[in-house]
């Protein structure tokens, strides 16, 4: 009998999907709006800023000892 191979496991995984934070349809009715179009790419790349600056503002919100986040920690 042939053996069985094993199927190695990847030593590295790509970073855990973030949800997007953003409606993408609004995204692209305002930009259309506008008389510009809109890359396939940009709404998860836009959602990625967005937890960038919510993540920044968090931590702002951490280091003053608060636990609500403000317009003013972005």
């Amino acid at each position: 009998m042939a053996a069985k191979k094993k199927k190695k496991k990847k030593a590295s995984r790509k970073k855990a999907a973030r949800d997007v934070l953003c409606v993408g349809s609004k995204v692209k009715a305002y930009i259309k709006a506008n008389g510009m179009k809109c890359a396939g790419d940009l709404i998860p790349g836009l959602s990625d800023r967005i937890h960038d600056m919510l993540d920044a503002a968090m931590a702002r919100t951490t280091e003053n000892r608060r636990s609500t986040v403000r317009p003013h920690d972005l």
